[in-house]
C-alpha cells in the first residue's frame, strides 16, 4: 500500500549530523521491508515553537508498504530508536523523528476519533498524545514543514477526510517562505 512518511530532526547523533540522519533513516527503510518510491529534497524549518532549538532538517518520502499501518508505524520507531531518538519531550529537540501521515486512503481509528484529535487546541495537542495510531496524521495539514517536501513528490495526494490535495492544502499556510531547501548532496 502507498504511504508517505515525513522525516525530521535537529539534534545530532555520535558523529551524524541531522541530515545524515535523515539519509541514514532512509537507507534503513529497506532492512525493515519498506520500499521507497521516491523522496523530497532536504529542507531547513525553524523550531516550533520558536527558539526551542536548531533549525529541523525535514524531507517526505513515498513508500511502499505490505502490512499493517502499525506494523509500519513499529517499524518507524524501530528506525527512530537506531538514531538514539528518545521521546523524553512531547515537540521537543530530537536526533530523528518518523511520522507516518497517510497511509492508502486509510483512516484509523475511525472518522470520529480522527476529528476529535483533528480539534484539538494546540494547548492540549502540547500536552496529549493519542494511545493508538490516527491516520491521516491529524495536523498534518497545519505543518508547513511537512507539506512543501511532500508537495514535491505528490502535490495531488488527497486527504480522506478533509478533501484538498497537498498542493492546496499547502496553498493556505502563510508561512511557507521560512522552509528553505537545502541545496547540498
Amino acid at each position: 500500500m502507498q504511504g508517505f512518511v515525513a522525516l525530521g530532526g535537529n539534534r545530532p547523533h555520535l558523529e551524524h549530523l541531522p541530515a545524515d540522519l535523515l539519509r541514514l533513516a532512509l537507507d534503513a527503510f529497506a532492512a525493515e521491508g519498506i520500499t521507497l518510491r521516491a523522496v523530497s529534497p532536504l529542507y531547513a524549518t525553524p523550531a516550533f515553537p520558536a527558539g526551542s532549538g536548531p533549525d529541523y532538517v525535514n524531507a517526505v518520502a513515498e513508500v511502499e508498504w505490505p502490512g499493517t499501518p502499525e506494523d509500519l508505524l513499529a517499524a518507524l520507531h524501530r528506525i527512530e530508536s537506531g538514531a538514539g531518538r528518545e521521546r523524553a519531550l512531547r515537540w521537543g529537540p530530537r536526533t530523528l523523528d518518523l511520522d507516518l501521515l497517510a497511509l492508502g486512503d486509510e483512516v484509523r481509528p475511525d472518522v470520529a476519533q480522527w476529528q476529535r484529535w483533528h480539534d484539538l487546541s494546540p494547548d492540549r495537542q502540547q500536552e496529549e498524545a493519542p494511545d493508538r495510531l490516527i491516520l491521516p496524521h491529524p495536523r498534518l495539514q497545519d505543518r508547513t514543514f511537512v507539506l512543501v517536501p511532500w508537495a514535491d513528490i505528490a502535490p495531488g495526494w488527497r486527504h480522506p477526510v478533509l478533501g484538498p490535495t497537498v498542493r492546496e492544502l499547502l496553498a493556505v499556510l502563510p508561512d511557507a517562505d521560512l522552509v528553505k531547501r537545502l541545496d547540498f548532496a
